[in-house]
């Protein structure tokens, strides 16, 4: 089943996971991403949750040991601001931010998405894991973040559903959503976004990090990155952020069920 075909059924099934996602990086003080994991599998998924918000997945990046990356969806902007405001005036959060916040260093480092097509959001992987589940999922996500002007953004995203997805499903890529900026203003100040900036994010899945080496290969074979700059010029590839992550033992999101073995 082609990839449009496969975003399409799950549309129409109900099963992408969310309208508004928040793609949130934190820089932690060395050594205590870990310690923050801990804590937030134990007490910051099902306390959001019963607010109306979903946590989507939690990862630890493999090129950063003192970096954290998690993503949280709401079904529309009111509830975000509704949902925010009573997880962080509500007892939980109260409890815990401080051993929280003693990890970081900076939290302030987000975007705001929606899926860039219906059908093109998270796909979860059945149950989450339970409370003090301790096994690391197998498996690699991938998140690439393509920084664009304004006058690129629209371009792009056309640019990339019908010329360069193809290319990574061909390279052994399986895609696992595709995301754009959310352009509404933040309704929730307390927590800053990055504002004004123009983006699309693709999650990959490989079953292994050899798998993504040869990925890697193969992408580097094409000519799609020449096609690219001749369509945009140079700055969506030049200013590609990549991160190879690994989601923690109660991320819901992991991949698992795409993998491309190859």
């Amino acid at each position: 089943m082609r990839d449009s075909e496969t975003a399409a059924k799950n549309a129409a099934a109900g099963e992408t996971w969310s309208p508004i996602v928040e793609l949130r990086q934190y820089t932690l003080h060395p050594g205590k991403r870990d310690l923050l994991i801990e804590l937030f599998d134990r007490e910051f998924v099902e306390s959001q949750e019963a607010l109306g918000m979903k946590v989507i997945g939690q990862f630890r990046t493999l090129d950063d040991p003192d970096h954290f990356i998690w993503l949280r969806g709401f079904p529309d902007m009111p509830t975000r601001a509704c949902a925010l405001e009573a997880f962080y005036d509500g007892p939980i959060w109260k409890l815990h931010r401080d051993a929280a916040n003693a990890t970081m260093i900076d939290s302030d480092n987000v975007l705001l998405l929606r899926p860039a097509r219906p059908g093109s959001g998270f796909v979860l992987d059945g149950e989450r894991p339970p409370p003090g589940s301790e096994k690391i999922p197998e498996g690699l996500v991938v998140a690439t973040i393509y920084h664009l002007d304004e006058s690129q953004s629209d371009d792009f995203a056309v640019f990339f559903e019908h010329a360069l997805a193809p290319v990574l499903t061909d390279a052994g890529a399986s895609i696992l959503a595709v995301l754009v900026t959310e352009n509404a203003p933040n309704n929730f100040l307390r927590l800053p976004i990055r504002e004004g900036e123009h983006g699309l994010v693709c999650f990959t899945a490989f079953a292994d990090e050899p798998g993504y080496d040869r990925h890697r290969t193969a992408l580097a074979e094409t000519t799609v990155w020449a096609e690219l700059a001749r369509e945009l010029g140079p700055g969506p590839q030049r200013d590609a952020e990549t991160w190879r992550l690994r989601p923690t033992a109660r991320s819901q999101f992991t991949g698992r069920k795409h993998w491309v073995l190859n």
